[in-house]
């Protein structure tokens, strides 16, 4: 898929949304996508997981022995991608504010290992998620996310596969521009703010 198909599929589902956004990094944005809108259609969602598991390289691709996903926003994508993978997929969670593996799910020392994300913006939590899944014996080979908001920028110590990178501005809370300080902030992600 090319950069204006996949964002085709997010206009068609309105999974991007403009406004004045507070990302779960902390940083503010005008614009937002839901991914959880374009995964909403299983026929989509499983469209774009084999997509995103095509730009990963044959001899990563091979190695894969497990999917894991950050709860909540990455569940989806990473079921899909064990699908397009045709191996396992689970999840990490917070129940007490720091990733871990839960509900039975285990990991056998030395998995190899794709992380799979909905988006990555500074690659907070893909990276919290790599250090749960290392701590549970995994070993993380790679990582891959539908949405690269950092535009190439962010380093998440793996080599990192994203379907579509995009480089919509965000903004540190002194620095926001006239147009979004004048209206209030939407949380919009899963994680609660600090």
């Amino acid at each position: 898929m090319q950069e204006e198909e996949v964002l085709a599929e997010f206009r068609a589902s309105k999974a991007l949304l403009e406004g004045h956004f507070l990302l779960s990094s902390g940083r503010h944005s005008a614009h937002y996508l839901q991914c959880a809108r374009v995964l909403q259609n299983p026929d989509r969602a499983g469209r774009l997981a084999v997509a995103l598991a095509a730009t990963l390289p044959h001899d990563i691709r091979k190695q894969i022995q497990k999917v894991v996903s950050p709860a909540m926003g990455g569940v989806i994508i990473g079921q899909e991608m064990g699908r397009a993978l045709q191996v396992d997929a689970m999840f990490v969670e917070r129940p007490t504010g720091t990733f871990e593996l839960r509900r039975g799910f285990e990991l056998d020392p030395g998995d190899k290992v794709l992380m799979v994300e909905d988006v990555v913006t500074t690659g907070k939590s893909s990276r919290e998620a790599i250090k749960a899944i290392e701590d549970a014996g995994g070993e993380v080979i790679a990582a891959a996310s539908l949405v690269d908001r950092s535009a190439g920028a962010v380093d998440l110590g793996v080599p990192y596969f994203p379907l579509v990178a995009l480089s919509f501005p965000t903004y540190a809370p002194d620095e926001l521009p006239a147009e979004l300080a004048a209206t209030p902030a939407i949380k919009p992600g899963s994680r609660q703010q600090p």
